[in-house]
């Protein structure tokens, strides 16, 4: 009896094995002509890259109630049009429009100095005179809490905190202020958050509760951080002066921008994809994120230019407002939760060879996914397609039941020497990674758009858990 039940366990491991074996081969015969067509297309196109360096250099950085946001926004929409996607459209979204004013910091003994400050998003300003004090260094939370309020109250903090990676150094830019100002802080300094020490700074969002007093917050070089940290092991406290005059102004319009390729067989199912079209003030926003508007527009652009008629409606939407609010998301989900959405995607992971295809969606279409890896390797050998996939933007229609979708890049560590600082212009985009990318999301999109088997939606009016085609 044993010796039967393992054949029969035998027989049904070798069984599923070979049929997800055929299954993989069936779907790469399928779709590999299209992958060579779309790779094909994509890597001899020069016309992406020109349109970032163009979006970047004309308008330049791209700040929530800016006029050059405003300005490009306006520009998308013609190119959008004269591309011939269907259905182009703005629609008006309320974002905030905080201005970053003048800022400086200096350094007034034991010598004096100039400290290069750039002041985070939704920071206070200062008082008219500016702030002066004496400098406290820490290099992470532990020792805030170590010193205490004693030696705290009433001088400047500076946050020293090594880059170990995103996640983790983040929280001092957006949590920082409302750390130093409860142990009594008049002013917080960040050291920027990037693993580049080359005197570059770098802004980003920031945060206050109404619990704690508010103080002003910036970020200085690494560099400067370390100085200051070195001056106190000579047994010297640092004295500096800060002025910053930043302030919030009233709600301001601005937009979401969208254009459409009609799908064939089912046209009510969307698949919406893009990046936001917003960006800090600082160099010209190009990594973050117009390569994201690009590389996804122009994925788009590739599947209709190469009349693949996809099953499905794909929807290209230039989010707003990412960097400091999430409005253009939330609107989107506000305003399309009763369309029947299959997936989202965004791209906001930066210009540089793409490593993976990630997808948060059921076993079945991760496994289905899965299959098709060859043919991703068909342009970056190391190409993966996994489970993961998600952004800020396509967060809130995620959370209403939606599969999202994103490409993951290889940055070498590099993303974040450009993230929110002054570098980040359009030389740092390689325009054959550009392609790369553009290439990937192109395949992941139609392949998506073609599968024969009902998807999951947002869509109330269906059972998804046992839908099929």
């Amino acid at each position: 009896m044993k010796k039967i039940v393992l054949f029969f366990l035998l027989f049904l491991i070798v069984f599923n094995y070979s049929k997800s074996n055929q299954d993989s081969i069936d779907i790469i015969n399928r779709y590999k002509p299209i992958a060579e067509k779309i790779i094909n297309a994509a890597i001899k196109d020069s016309s992406a890259w020109y349109r970032l360096a163009y979006m970047t250099d004309v308008f330049g950085p791209r700040l929530s109630g800016s006029k050059n946001l405003e300005k490009a926004l306006d520009w998308m929409i013609e190119e959008m049009k004269k591309d011939n996607f269907s259905n182009v459209r703005e629609e008006k979204v309320m974002v905030p429009h905080w201005v970053r004013g003048e800022e400086y910091a200096e350094l007034i003994y034991p010598r004096k100095a100039n400290i290069p400050i750039f002041t985070l998003g939704g920071s206070i300003s200062t008082p008219e005179e500016g702030i002066e004090g004496e400098v406290i260094v820490v290099n992470d939370v532990k020792e805030l809490e170590i010193l205490g309020k004693e030696k705290i109250q009433g001088k400047i903090l500076v946050f020293n905190q090594p880059f170990k990676n995103y996640g983790q150094s983040v929280q001092y830019r957006f949590y920082g202020a409302q750390w130093a100002a409860k142990y009594g802080a008049v002013a917080s300094l960040i050291r920027s958050v990037s693993p580049n020490v080359s005197r570059n700074l770098h802004t980003g969002m920031m945060a206050y509760v109404d619990s704690i007093p508010k103080i002003p917050h910036a970020a200085i070089t690494p560099e400067d951080a370390m100085m200051l940290q070195r001056l106190i092991s000579y047994g010297i406290t640092p004295k500096i002066k800060i002025k910053i005059t930043s302030k919030f102004l009233d709600d301001a319009v601005s937009r979401n921008i969208m254009g459409e390729i009609k799908g064939t067989n089912y046209p009510e199912q969307i698949i919406a994809l893009g990046g936001h079209s917003d960006s800090w003030d600082a160099g010209t926003g190009a990594q973050d994120n117009a390569s994201g508007c690009i590389s996804t527009w122009m994925a788009a652009k590739l599947i209709k230019d190469l009349n693949l008629n996809p099953k499905r409606t794909i929807r290209v939407v230039q989010w707003v407002n990412e960097e400091n609010g999430v409005r253009g998301g939330y609107h989107y989900r506000d305003h399309h939760s009763d369309e029947e959405h299959v997936l989202m995607f965004e791209h906001d992971s930066g210009v540089f060879p793409p490593s993976a295809i990630r997808i948060t969606a059921n076993d079945t279409i991760l496994k289905i996914l899965k299959y098709t890896e060859p043919l991703f390797q068909l342009i970056n050998s190391e190409m993966k397609v996994t489970n993961g996939g998600g952004g800020v933007d396509i967060a809130p229609m995620m959370k209403a039941g939606v599969p999202g979708m994103s490409l993951s890049t290889n940055d070498s560590g590099k993303y974040f020497y450009y993230h929110h600082s002054h570098s980040d212009t359009a030389d740092k985009v390689d325009p054959k990674d550009l392609n790369h990318c553009i290439a990937a999301i192109a395949l992941a999109i139609y392949i998506y758009s073609d599968l024969e088997l009902e998807l999951p939606s947002n869509f109330k009016g269906h059972n998804d858990t046992n839908r099929t085609r």
